[in-house]
């Protein structure tokens, strides 16, 4: 039976607002770090470009305001992780310490980039989340609740309906969001479909 990862239900924690439509994946991690051996070296370097002058100065984005800091949920705007497919750009938001996204929509590759790795990317409407970032500003230290089960993202006071495909939703609530991990752990099904394969045809560029 394949393993089952923890179930992600509910995310709570501060928020930080990443303002603007069209969040493309390089603007979330530039290519220069695409050459990390392991996604463990992106931590930290989410906007980097965002976040930091070419000399290291900072430009005073929101990620690195105090009244934001140790935020575990992005609030974001429409079109979020558009651009190129890299799987880095959802991994360096989760290994910064971001456990979810919300915005207005999303890119379905990054969308989709994310359920694979647990980062639950979420769904509110224009209006709602113009109300969400006027809350955020005017009560930074706030603490939100992101629901999976009810579909709900509260302040506390107020709660608003999020959206998410049925499919990664159930993925996330049952911990079968990782692809990989179900794979590995149906090794004896895999070698038993692998066996009523037929075999692979010899030439001369693939010989037997």
């Amino acid at each position: 039976m394949p393993a089952i990862l923890h179930p992600i239900t509910q995310i709570t924690g501060k928020a930080v607002p990443v303002p603007g439509a069209n969040m493309d994946t390089d603007r979330i991690i530039p290519a220069r770090f695409l050459k990390c051996v392991t996604f463990d070296e992106l931590a930290g370097k989410m906007f980097y470009d965002e976040r930091f002058n070419a000399d290291g100065t900072s430009k005073q984005h929101p990620i690195d305001a105090p009244r934001h800091s140790g935020a575990t949920i992005i609030i974001g705007g429409e079109n979020f992780g558009c651009g190129s497919s890299r799987e880095h750009a959802p991994q360096a938001i989760k290994r910064s310490g971001i456990q979810a996204v919300v915005a207005e929509s999303f890119a379905e590759i990054f969308f989709g980039n994310s359920s694979g790795i647990g980062l639950p990317c979420v769904c509110v409407n224009a209006a709602d989340l113009a109300v969400i970032n006027a809350k955020l500003a005017a009560q930074p230290k706030t603490e939100w609740t992101l629901d999976l089960q009810t579909m709900q993202l509260s302040d506390g006071a107020t709660s608003y309906p999020i959206h998410m495909p049925a499919e990664p939703r159930e993925a996330f609530l049952s911990g079968r969001w990782d692809a990989v991990t179900e794979l590995m752990s149906a090794a004896a099904r895999v070698e038993e479909l692998a066996r009523t394969l037929p075999a692979p045809a010899c030439n001369s560029s693939s010989p037997c």
